[in-house]
């Protein structure tokens, strides 16, 4: 027996609780995505950020990159998705800065992105985005709308009006929290040496019909590395796609994929809240980076990375943000179809 099972076995039962909670909670949540248009989403990004055609609305400066995967026999135990069949698995990602502008600077203490596609055998497909903080910017898509429009630029000013911000973060204190954690963080040194949490918890399902809840994150096996305030005004604005081009050729760019496993009493439908410190954690295998694109091209160009598109063995929890995300993706490709993609 893995010394993992007996882990595993113990939560089982809390687990199975936990599931049923989410299941119970998924047709009322699935209500209030109504309310939002997707459409309205992207317009406020547009309204809020500035129109760049044919970019993303969200992690514009992109690029593309090929690995594989290979699962760990502990994940086997856990999940019965092909990804975990210990057998390399072909993977696509899109690595990114956080911002609408497709000229976001390199240096600035902000958000990195890793966006990836595993090609699963048979055709299946599992995507995911996963970013630089353990949380993510809002409850629900009504206080992520209503962030997005406080922070819209005054048609006078060309800024935000202050006290319109500081009354929405007042009244909503959990959309600061993302944005503190990047400032109490250095500059990431390399795409390829900083954490990427994937922020919504989901449900991982064993042969038995078991699930275990957990969150998840991409840890660098080289660890995390940052730059001094002075190294990163040196490097400049445009310093992580020739960087990472270069990790990739020495093959230095690796990640384990990790799981933090809830517990009992654990919030699950909240991305603003990480699993309490001292989550047990399981090796779900690791990543590795095999090439970079050479330009602005690449496959993962019109890829959108619908973190609901999910193989089997893997299912979402209630968390409304999670749900939110497929339709504005949706939105966002037609757009960006018609005005001529970019990476």
């Amino acid at each position: 027996m893995s010394k993992t099972q007996p882990l595993l076995s113990a939560l089982a039962l809390a687990s199975t609780a936990l599931c049923l909670n989410a299941q119970a909670q998924m047709a009322a949540d699935a209500a209030s995505q109504a309310a939002v248009d997707p459409s309205a989403f992207l317009n406020q990004f547009e309204a809020s950020f500035g129109k760049f055609e044919g970019y993303r609305r969200s992690g514009a400066k992109g690029i593309c990159a090929t690995g594989e995967f290979v699962g760990t026999a502990e994940a086997r135990g856990l999940s019965t998705a092909t990804a975990f069949s210990g057998r390399p698995v072909p993977v696509l990602l899109r690595f990114s800065v956080g911002g609408a502008n497709p000229k976001a600077a390199d240096n600035a203490k902000s958000q990195r992105n890793m966006a990836l596609q595993f090609n699963l055998p048979g055709g299946e497909v599992w995507q995911m985005g996963n970013i630089s903080a353990p949380v993510f910017g809002a409850v629900t898509p009504q206080q992520f709308l209503g962030r997005l429009a406080s922070l819209q630029p005054d048609p006078a000013t060309r800024m935000p009006d202050a006290a319109r911000v500081k009354a929405f973060a007042d009244a909503n204190p959990e959309v600061l929290l993302q944005g503190r954690h990047f400032a109490s963080q250095p500059v990431p040194a390399s795409f390829g040496t900083v954490n990427y949490w994937g922020v919504h918890a989901f449900a991982f399902v064993n042969a038995s019909g078991a699930r275990q809840f957990g969150k998840w994150v991409f840890e660098p096996v080289a660890g995390v590395q940052g730059l001094s305030d002075d190294e990163a005004k040196a490097k400049g604005p445009n310093f992580l796609f020739d960087e990472l081009r270069q990790r990739v050729k020495d093959g230095t760019v690796a990640f384990h994929f990790n799981l933090e496993l809830a517990q009992a009493g654990d919030r699950l439908d909240n991305a603003t809240v990480p699993l309490p410190e001292g989550r047990p954690k399981l090796r779900l295998g690791v990543l590795k980076l095999l090439s970079v694109a050479p330009d602005a091209g690449g496959e993962c160009l019109n890829i959108t990375f619908n973190p609901m598109v999910l193989p089997k063995g893997v299912e979402p929890s209630a968390d409304p943000m999670l749900a939110a995300r497929a339709a504005p993706y949706a939105v966002g490709l037609g757009r960006r179809l018609s005005e001529g993609a970019k990476q």
